[in-house]
């Protein structure tokens, strides 16, 4: 379980095919002498178990459902990522409960500068529009975020300066992939209700 609030962005070290089909990752950051096998670890959003770990680096494995499910396919070496450790009953929640389960990938559409931060607008497949609330919670690239606007499968979001430049948004271009949780809670609800034989997608 995470919180959405990115600690610190990592630096991809190298990326190695595994059998074909999954994917190692090295990746360096300041903790990584503190981490410890099976720990799980948030990159861009996506849950991860630490396989190995040294003084500045540690590892993860992506199987193929990763990989299908995210952009971390589409990783390159030297490439920075956001990074959160798991939560602890001693940590406050300070965004929102996040599992580190991407439910999909959405496009980058629009990035606009404002005065005092950006606007961020992201197209997602049309099957999750029942998963978007105005002003609600969303989880993109592992930062908890409030959506600003909605509109038909597109979101935008509100980007402050010190996420813009502690995460790895910074670097972000129109036509990027970017990971997306929905709201966990949400979820349940839709579910619920579609038990009920209610369906509320718009």
């Amino acid at each position: 379980m995470f919180t959405g609030i990115v600690q610190e962005t990592g630096k991809v070290e190298s990326i190695k095919s595994l059998n074909g089909g999954g994917q190692e990752t090295v990746i360096s950051c300041t903790f990584a002498d503190t981490c410890h096998v099976d720990e799980s670890i948030s990159i861009n959003g996506a849950c991860h178990t630490v396989t190995a770990f040294d003084e500045n680096t540690f590892t993860v494995q992506s199987v193929e459902e990763t990989l299908r499910k995210t952009s971390l396919g589409s990783l390159e070496e030297g490439e920075a990522v956001n990074l959160e450790r798991s939560l602890t009953l001693e940590k406050g929640i300070e965004g929102h409960l996040v599992q580190g389960h991407v439910d999909t990938t959405g496009t980058i559409t629009e990035i606009e500068k404002e005065e005092t931060g950006w606007l961020i607008t992201v197209q997602y497949p049309d099957e999750f529009n029942n998963m978007i609330v105005g002003r609600g919670s969303i989880t993109m690239e592992g930062i908890s975020l409030t959506i600003a606007r909605e509109e038909g499968n597109t979101f935008t979001v509100a980007i402050i300066p010190y996420t813009w430049e502690h995460t790895n948004l910074k670097n972000k271009s129109e036509g990027d992939l970017v990971n997306l949780e929905f709201d966990v809670i949400g979820k349940y609800v839709v579910k619920y209700l579609a038990g009920l034989g209610r369906d509320f997608i718009s």
